[in-house]
């Protein structure tokens, strides 16, 4: 009964921990939505390389909301020994859990599809809105300054844009020059073409490649948590009357 009563304690504070980390993302999502160059001002390049593939403020909005859900139910259910709270929180943690293990191997084994369904939704986006709308060319400035690379593909994916049919060149990114890594003329094509920077999609694989023990530690990590969550739930779900 004792270890019962330590168990469903560390259940209740767990689950508000979930719910403070909901509530925070939750604020974060609304002022990304609101008022995304703010954000990308104080965070840099590492928010706004995100944002080439996400929309940062609905996704943040939407995790928010799961975890705000989970955290209450984690909390209600063990606070209250409701079974059916219990359940739900167990249910929609696994659901959770086998979406992250699924997206985890379809981003190893089908890096490459994945890399030609975000070309077919990334590059004509580029080619409409870079150089005419100003919070999207700001992103995309701050991710190509910050990981030195040019484009999603390279420097064709501006071919078309507003930024070169009014200027008759590329973006200055695609042009860095290794050393320094400043652009000191003109981005012509025959300049881009002998520079061959790289595209922010391999350059963002090659980093995650690079960092890949901090990024399966902390996958594992949050696994690790989530079964734990899993199992303590599925403990006192079975040992309440």
């Amino acid at each position: 009964m004792r270890c019962f009563g330590f168990i469903k304690t560390m259940m209740i504070l767990f689950n508000f921990l979930i719910f403070l980390c909901g509530v925070a993302l939750l604020a974060v999502g609304i002022w990304v939505s609101v008022d995304g160059p703010s954000f990308l001002k104080i965070f840099g390049p590492l928010s706004s390389s995100a944002m080439q593939f996400v929309n940062v403020g609905y996704f943040l909005i939407a995790a928010g909301a799961i975890l705000f859900a989970l955290g209450f139910l984690g909390c209600y259910g063990a606070h209250s020994e409701n079974k059916c709270a219990l359940m739900m929180f167990f249910l929609i943690l696994l659901l959770i859990f086998i979406a992250e293990v699924a997206a985890a191997v379809v981003a190893l084994v089908y890096t490459t599809m994945a890399e030609h369904f975000l070309t077919l939704l990334v590059v004509p986006a580029i080619k409409q809105d870079y150089g005419s709308q100003k919070d999207f060319t700001q992103v995309w400035n701050s991710t190509m300054a910050g990981l030195g690379c040019c484009g999603f593909n390279n420097y064709t994916d501006f071919e078309g844009s507003p930024y070169f049919l009014r200027n008759h060149t590329f973006p200055p990114y695609c042009c860095f020059d290794s050393g320094n890594g400043t652009a000191t003329e003109a981005c012509t094509e025959e300049r881009a073409k002998d520079k061959i920077v790289q595209g922010c999609f391999s350059q963002l694989l090659y980093d995650l490649r690079a960092n890949s023990v901090t990024v399966g530690g902390v996958a594992a990590g949050i696994g690790a948590l989530e079964l734990a969550a899993m199992i303590v739930s599925m403990y006192l779900y079975c040992n309440l009357k």
